[in-house]
């Protein structure tokens, strides 16, 4: 029994600092096209994850908690030995907490997701054996890692091409702003509410069709919509000869338009990818108490809640780093540019979420920044500082399994 009090405790903190790690790394990613855009500061960055991360990793976070945590490794195999996948999943907590440290440290955007995944493969190819692995299940989520970057830019390229020709490009820009801009804000609106509707109050006991969820989804982003509105008739209108005083004004508009899209990525972020965190925490609480590792899990409420706290502490205290390599390196963006990149990577991520299929944030975000600098050329894209992140992700999944073999190795020996 103290054993097994023990590696609870030794999971929680272990959880906790790879929570840590995702709000120091991913969110950062997360919240780069709002602060790169200038659109907030580093500050209001931090309170709006504060709020929309937190939210979004309890009230919707157990959807992809379930791939991580039984998708990877077949834990039929150690129905003898259940303190084999007690130390793999530890191992894989701290050795994915100590390389997305390493990470932030340099300012590598580096996917949480990558490194989590590989701290398991790693763990159980050698721990238990490569055929413990369910190499299908790491093909169907490699497979997310190359078309999540590809659909969360072919969205942000539409929607900035969209701004461009309905907006930008016309010969009176501020008096097209707000006529279109609502309907992006209703946009905006309608993805926050979904994953909320049909995640989040189902996670807590509340089960609604889907034909409601989307109606729902609909008014509420009708509701913000008009609050938006209100904002946007607030600013005023500027009468001016040369046109590039009204941009001016329209990128105004779209700051407003970039705190709503902050709001809605922050909370897609952390239903999403918290479960990188407490899923192997979990793994570890229904073993230490029941023993037994194939029953079904239920993910307690404290583990999404120690995950959230995590991620808000990695944002504030280390985040900023990796903000100024995506949100400002990679390609200017303006609160035009950051609305198009946020959105779209927010619509990516609450669409993974819901389909219970873990993607990477960092290939999402710098996925959708891409496609917004390819909207304006190859030329605005810079393509030594992608060049690093695509080498970053490369050293990401063997760096995980690496680390977690060694912490496996080290802790059966103290602990076993």
């Amino acid at each position: 029994m103290e054993l097994a009090i023990l590696f609870i405790v030794l999971a929680a903190l272990f959880g906790l600092f790879m929570a840590w790690g995702i709000g120091a790394n991913d969110v950062a990613n997360a919240m780069a096209p709002s602060v790169g855009s200038k659109a907030i500061t580093i500050k209001q960055a931090i309170l709006i994850a504060a709020v929309f991360e937190f939210a979004g990793a309890v009230l919707a976070g157990g959807g992809v908690t379930s791939t991580i945590r039984r998708g990877i490794v077949d834990s039929s195999l150690l129905s003898g030995q259940p303190e084999l996948l007690v130390f793999g999943m530890l191992a894989a907590l701290l050795a994915a907490g100590v390389w997305l440290l390493v990470a932030s440290r340099f300012g590598w955007p580096v996917s949480t997701t990558h490194t989590i995944i590989g701290a398991v493969v790693g763990f159980a190819a050698i721990g238990i054996g490569v055929h413990a692995v369910h190499w299908p299940m790491v093909a169907r989520i490699a497979m997310s890692w190359i078309v999540s970057p590809v659909l969360a830019g072919a969205i942000a390229w539409v929607l900035f091409r969209s701004v461009q020709w309905l907006i930008l490009e016309r010969s009176d820009p501020l008096h097209y702003a707000r006529r279109y801009v609502p309907g992006y804000i209703f946009l905006t609106g309608f993805f926050m509410t979904l994953v909320t509707v049909m995640k989040g109050l189902g996670h807590i006991g509340i089960n609604i069709s889907n034909a409601q969820a989307y109606a729902v989804a609909v008014l509420f982003g009708l509701v913000v919509a008009a609050i938006g509105t209100l904002f946007i008739r607030r600013i005023p209108y500027q009468e001016a000869d040369k046109k590039e005083f009204h941009f001016v004004t329209v990128e105004r508009i779209f700051g407003v338009l970039m705190v709503i899209t902050a709001c809605a990525m922050a909370f897609a972020h952390g239903s999403n990818d918290v479960a990188n965190a407490v899923g192997p925490v979990a793994a570890v609480v229904s073993v230490a108490r029941s023993g037994d590792v194939t029953q079904e899990a239920i993910v307690p409420i404290w583990i999404l809640v120690l995950g959230g706290i995590g991620i808000v502490l990695g944002l504030a205290t280390y985040g900023h780093r990796v903000i100024a390599t995506v949100g400002q390196n990679i390609t200017a963006l303006t609160p035009s540019r950051g609305f198009a990149a946020g959105l779209a990577a927010a619509a990516t991520i609450v669409l993974a979420s819901g389909t219970g299929l873990p993607i990477s944030t960092t290939h999402t975000v710098v996925g959708a920044i891409l496609g917004v600098g390819l909207a304006r050329g190859i030329a605005a894209i810079n393509l030594r500082v992608v060049g690093g992140i695509f080498m970053s992700w490369i050293i990401t999944v063997p760096a995980g399994a690496v680390l977690s073999v060694l912490f496996f190795m080290l802790l059966r020996w103290l602990l076993g």
